[in-house]
């Protein structure tokens, strides 16, 4: 899904697109193959008995709601929140049926930093944290190329 244009002003322009990293993703796509040989492996012990269509029907019921709950969600959930700088300010929109944004005017910010620990430098996401002048400090975790995003809001920040 991509980033909705009418939620900019008229003659701004999106310096930086990002989702999520896809280290988010490692959970859901290991849950999605547990599932399947687990219930792979109970459909052939299942095979030989008589009551063994509503055995495997019963396994795809599960199984369905297994992936739904901790597969399909997590990945729509992943593909539908957005970090989001622009020439003028800082958006995050994340949500499925019900949307949440934040957003933050460069002008606003009086500090970034960034966090990551060796696992996240290696991979090359981080934590994001945003000062406003209201001395609010928001954290925007797991954010890939955070060097980059980082390096960019401040010269994007600047005077």
């Amino acid at each position: 899904m991509a980033f909705p244009d009418e939620l900019l002003v008229e003659d701004e322009q999106v310096v930086v697109h990002k989702h999520p990293h896809w280290k988010m993703l490692l959970g859901p796509v290991f849950v999605l193959l547990l599932v399947v040989g687990v219930a792979s492996f109970l459909a052939a012990l299942v095979r030989t008995q008589a009551w063994a269509p509503w055995g495997w029907a019963g396994l795809a019921a599960a199984g369905l709601a297994l992936v739904g709950r901790f597969t399909v969600f997590p990945v729509v959930r992943w593909r539908t929140t957005h970090f989001v700088v622009t020439d003028r300010r800082v958006l995050v929109r994340e949500g499925v049926f019900s949307r949440h944004g934040m957003d933050i005017p460069l002008r606003r910010i009086s500090s970034v930093r960034v966090r990551h620990t060796l696992w996240e430098r290696m991979l090359g996401s981080g934590t994001l944290v945003v000062e406003s002048d209201s001395d609010e400090s928001l954290e925007f975790d797991d954010v890939p190329g955070v060097q980059r995003v980082h390096a960019l809001l401040y010269l994007e920040a600047a005077p």
